[in-house]
C-alpha cells in the first residue's frame, strides 16, 4: 500500500492517490483510476454505470492517477483478462455459431422440447396412476374380511315356526321361517300402534322369512327369539319387547330390529349382504 500527498501553492488543497493489492486466484491484476467524480458508478443499485464507467477508465496496463483541485483519486483494480465462459457443450447444434440466426431451427427445437416435455408428462402421470392404485389397493378390504361380507343361508333347513341365527359381519344374523298365522298377525297390526312405524310389508321381500340383525337398538345386547310378550324377540338386559316383524313394541329400545341387505337366489337359497 503506497499514498502521494501534494499541496500547491495558495489554495493549498490535498492531493492523494492510494493504491492496494488485492489477493487473487486469477492472472496479474490490471489496475485502473476511478476519480471520486465517478463514485455513482459503484452504486450497486446501478451496475450499468458502474460497467460503462469502468471500462472507460480502466487501462489495459500499469498504473496511470489523475489530479486536480480538491479532488481525491484512487486505483481500482478491474479483472479485465477474465474470459467469457464457453457453453457450447451444452447449445444445441443448430445454435452453435453465435453468428448465425436461428430463426430457422426454432421449429425445430420447439418441436423437440414439446416431444420431450409431453413423454415426461404422461410417463409422470403414469407412474402416479400406479402410485396411487397401490396404495389405495392396500388400504382396501383382504380376501377373508370380503369373504366374511356376504352369506349363503339354505332355507330349508329351518322349520316353520323356528328362528335360527347365523354370523354375519360379526353380528348375530336371525333368519324366521314365519308361519301363517303369524303373518297375519304381524300385517294386521296397526301403524298408530307401533313407537317406529313400519308395515309388516315393508320390511319383508317374502312374507315366510324375516331376516334381522339380532342387535337390539337400545344398547347392543343380543334378543333372545321366539320370546316376549309379543312372540317375537325379547331382550332381556333392558325389558325390550319385538314382535315376529322384529317391530319394537314395548321397552326403552327406540326403533325396530335392523333388516339387512339380501336377495334370494331360489326359493331355498337367500345370499345376505
Amino acid at each position: 500500500m503506497w499514498s502521494l500527498t501534494l499541496r500547491s501553492g495558495a489554495f493549498a488543497p490535498y492531493l492523494s492517490a492510494t493504491s492496494g493489492t488485492v489477493a487473487s486466484q486469477l492472472k496479474p491484476l490490471v489496475p485502473g483510476l476511478v476519480s471520486k467524480a465517478d463514485a455513482v458508478c459503484l452504486d450497486l443499485k446501478r451496475p450499468w454505470l458502474c460497467r460503462e464507467s469502468m471500462l472507460g477508465k480502466a487501462p489495459r496496463s500499469g498504473a496511470a492517477a489523475t489530479a486536480g483541485l480538491n479532488v481525491s483519486s484512487s486505483v481500482r483494480y478491474a479483472h479485465s483478462d477474465v474470459s467469457i465462459p464457453d457453453f457450447s457443450d451444452y447449445r444445441r447444434q443448430d445454435v452453435q455459431d453465435s453468428g448465425k440466426s436461428s430463426k430457422n431451427s426454432c421449429d425445430a427445437r420447439k418441436g423437440f422440447s414439446y416431444l420431450i416435455t409431453g413423454t415426461t408428462a404422461v410417463m409422470g402421470a403414469y407412474v402416479a396412476k400406479n402410485v396411487v392404485t397401490q396404495f389405495v389397493t392396500s388400504m382396501s378390504a383382504s380376501a377373508d374380511v370380503l369373504a366374511l361380507s356376504k352369506v349363503e343361508v339354505k332355507l330349508g333347513d329351518i322349520p316353520e315356526g323356528k328362528n335360527m341365527t347365523f354370523k354375519w359381519r360379526g353380528k348375530p344374523l336371525f333368519i324366521r321361517h314365519r308361519s301363517s298365522k303369524e303373518i297375519a298377525s304381524e300385517q294386521a297390526v296397526r301403524l298408530s300402534e307401533l313407537r317406529d312405524p313400519q308395515l309388516d310389508s315393508d320390511r319383508v321381500k317374502n312374507p315366510q322369512w324375516m331376516i334381522l340383525i339380532g342387535v337390539c337398538t337400545h344398547l347392543g345386547c343380543v334378543p333372545i327369539a321366539n320370546a316376549g310378550e309379543y312372540g317375537g324377540y325379547y331382550c332381556p338386559c333392558h325389558g325390550s319387547h319385538y314382535d315376529a316383524s322384529g317391530r319394537i313394541r314395548k321397552g326403552p329400545a327406540p326403533l325396530n330390529l335392523e333388516v339387512p341387505p339380501y336377495e334370494f337366489i331360489n326359493e331355498d337359497l337367500i345370499i345376505v349382504g
